[in-house]
């Protein structure tokens, strides 16, 4: 764990004024959001550390691209400066930007995914898993088991069970697996890396079997920043030269720019395939935009594009994973429980292990996050029964092992004094656990119900039920 007195490379130049609320005023203000911190407004919140999505701060270099937006309907210049980058630092020869990851990932799913295929892959993501499901596909996990044990030290979380892919391909054939999706820096286990030997082997077992590898990239400098620091072999490699390998030994590539590329808005689908890339052009055009711009400004391509430069600086993203690290020592020192080993955007709070009272299908972490909110102002969100959501045969609740929540760092925005705030914020919550009563829904979405869901407590000592009226 980084302890350490260190500087972030940079020097602010611009500040975004917050204000701190009440404890009567965040009471009132989360029971309103139906103890759902998706719900919160924004300018209720002290330090959001909700997510790492579109919130960081842009360079000086960013803002100043913007001013250079070419906003042609066709052939934007900054299409081709975007289309060069990708393929300067992550190899892939075809891009069609997207506005977000999620466009990329719907894309990707109508093309290659037919009825009755399985797609396996190293954990679910709930919008990957969503996109696969509405074009007939089922998700099939095939992360190690160690991922889903929030205490093991595992330096590796992400890699892919090769034993897994065969029994899935004894089991259906690989005619019906279309492809192998793989995170780098798997988000749902606590943003653990995968090794670049895993990777290989991965690939390996994708030629023997004539299966397509696509690469969710969203966090993939992180991910080559671990590899950098736990693989032997890459230690005197830089950032940039890792990333650019992992990429290289992948197929096709989805991106969510607003995580490690450095900008609110922005992602793309990308390829070396040119018949993939031609069918993914005609979609693009359908759902998203012209193929030159897809769904974004091209001011927003020319920040992307000097993002992505930024991104993989060895000084960068040792600072970044750096504060990560920080906040989860503070909280380890304390002996709250936290997925191990830190991963590369988020500390994981524990929630079976610091409400043990509180039953899973009464969803601790989701009551965890808005105590947190409660008491402190501090915005998390829930990872557990809540998003894994439910069966869609049984209509059950799917029951992860790993029910967090998770306090996820911004790029480039807050301070370690916030961090030192937030550690005691966490720290206070904690030590009044047995206090914290669970939730029930009254008000479940079909589909993706964390974004809107809305809850309300249990009183203490009250028989749990099955919440299905809310539905």
């Amino acid at each position: 764990m980084a302890t350490h007195t260190w500087a972030e490379p940079y020097k602010i130049k611009a500040v975004e004024l917050i204000r701190m609320t009440t404890r009567e005023q965040r009471e009132e203000a989360i029971r309103e959001a139906g103890y759902n911190t998706f719900l919160l407004r924004s300018e209720d919140v002290y330090i959001d550390l909700l997510t790492d999505s579109g919130c960081g701060a842009m360079s000086d270099r960013q803002w100043a691209g913007m001013m250079c937006g070419d906003e042609a309907y066709a052939g934007s210049k900054n299409f081709y400066h975007l289309r060069d980058t990708i393929e300067n630092y992550y190899s892939y020869k075809h891009t069609v930007p997207t506005h977000q990851g999620r466009g990329a990932e719907h894309i990707l799913s109508q093309t290659l995914i037919s009825e009755g295929d399985f797609v396996p892959g190293n954990m679910y993501f709930t919008t990957t898993r969503y996109h696969q499901e509405l074009a007939g596909g089922t998700f099939v996990d095939v992360i190690i088991d160690e991922a889903h044990d929030a205490e093991s030290e595992h330096p590796f979380k992400g890699n892919v069970d090769i034993e897994k892919l065969d029994a899935l391909v004894e089991r259906v054939g690989a005619e019906n697996i279309p492809y192998v999706c793989i995170a780098t820096c798997v988000n749902m286990a606590g943003g653990q890396p995968l090794s670049l030997a895993n990777l290989r082997q991965v690939r390996l077992w994708c030629d023997k079997h004539g299966v397509l590898l696509v690469h969710d990239m969203t966090r993939v400098a992180e991910n080559a920043y671990f590899i950098q620091c736990r693989e032997p072999a890459y230690r005197d490699r830089t950032v940039r030269e890792i990333v650019y390998e992992i990429c290289s030994l992948t197929d096709i590539a989805t991106m969510s720019a607003k995580k490690d590329a450095l900008v609110n808005i922005g992602g793309f689908l990308a390829m070396n395939d040119e018949k993939l890339y031609e069918k993914a052009c005609a979609l693009v055009v359908v759902y998203e935009g012209l193929h030159t711009y897809g769904g974004m400004a091209g001011r927003d391509m020319e920040a992307l594009a000097i993002g992505i430069t930024e991104s993989v600086d060895d000084d960068h993203i040792r600072a970044r994973v750096g504060q990560v690290e920080y906040l989860g020592a503070a909280l380890q020192r304390a002996g709250v429980p936290i997925v191990t080993p830190v991963g590369g955007h988020a500390v994981f709070l524990d929630a079976l292990r610091i409400l043990p009272h509180i039953p899973q299908d009464c969803f601790p972490a989701q009551a965890l996050a808005a105590a947190l909110y409660e008491e402190s102002g501090v915005r998390s969100m829930e990872r557990g029964v809540i998003s894994a959501g439910r069966n869609k045969d049984s209509g059950e609740n799917y029951m992860p092992k790993l029910e967090l929540v998770r306090l996820t760092i911004p790029r480039r925005v807050y301070t370690q004094a916030h961090m030192d705030v937030t550690a005691a914020a966490v720290i206070r919550v904690a030590e009044v656990a047995e206090t914290i009563s669970g939730l029930r829904f009254v008000y479940e979405p079909e589909m993706l119900r964390f974004f809107q869901a809305r809850f309300e407590r249990r009183q203490a000592g009250e028989v749990k039920q099955r919440d299905t009226s809310a539905r």
